[in-house]
């Protein structure tokens, strides 16, 4: 079990934190297997807010994603298959119990130097 680091886009986060998006998808998988995600909103916000349990990772085509996630995944149809042009595979974290930090934290405070592109492990 393991903890990674994802920058996610302020709306989408917003929607994470409310409800309404309980499923964050990514290109790639991690090696290990993730049981905590830990949340970087991006620009303009740029602050590590919160974290989420995860309750499953999904792998398949991702039109096959789509069908078992999209009535908890907080997006378009339009905005996925964007998200997905010209690859074969999806990845899917359904989120679990959500976090909102009281303090939020920049990345540095975490002795990070730079967010990640896709993900990065923590301790």
């Amino acid at each position: 079990m393991c903890t990674i680091l994802l920058s996610i886009n302020p709306e989408h986060v917003g929607n994470i934190m409310c409800g309404k998006k309980n499923v964050e998808y990514r290109k790639t998988r991690c090696r290990h297997q993730v049981d905590r995600i830990v949340i970087y909103s991006t620009y303009p916000i740029m602050r590590v807010v919160g974290e989420a349990t995860v309750e499953a990772v999904m792998e398949d085509e991702p039109a096959l994603i789509w069908a078992q996630t999209s009535e908890m995944a907080g997006i378009t149809k339009e905005y996925f298959d964007k998200y997905f042009e010209n690859r074969c595979k999806a990845i899917a974290y359904r989120l679990g119990k959500i976090t909102k930090y009281e303090r939020t934290y920049s990345l540095s405070e975490m002795g990070i130097r730079s967010a990640p592109q896709s993900f990065m492990y923590i301790s």
